[in-house]
């Protein structure tokens, strides 16, 4: 699978973003599809998975209660809905997924082998 991150920008505090993760070669509902982030200086971190299973949906505690993520399997895309942006949600984020054999949904950015590139977030205080 391939995968093509894009809709990053640079939005106030408290402004909106969707970004997409759209995939290529596979279905998307096949795997297991994770948004990570990483800021400079900082270790990746994981922000939101879709399990490949059933559809089930974690959110890191950071971002839980602003941050939906949501899959359009006509579209073959991965979506993540960022709401109530705050400047420490800048980041470079990127999605990955990996196959149900491996992981069934996952926030450790090692379990995953298929990354798409980075889309830049930037939120302005």
């Amino acid at each position: 699978v391939q995968l093509q991150a894009f809709g990053g920008g640079l939005v106030q505090a408290g402004g909106s973003l969707r970004l997409s993760c759209a995939a290529s070669g596979a279905k998307v509902d096949y795997y297991a599809i994770a948004w990570f982030r990483q800021a400079p200086g900082k270790e990746r971190e994981g922000v939101s998975c879709i399990s490949s299973s059933n559809g089930l949906t974690y959110y890191s505690d950071s971002v839980k209660g602003r941050f939906t993520i949501s899959r359009d399997n006509d579209k073959n895309t991965v979506y993540l809905q960022m709401n109530s942006l705050k400047p420490e949600d800048t980041a470079v984020y990127f999605c990955a997924a990996e196959a149900p054999y491996i992981i069934s949904a996952s926030m450790r950015h090692y379990e995953y082998g298929y990354w798409g590139q980075g889309t830049q977030v930037t939120v302005s205080s």
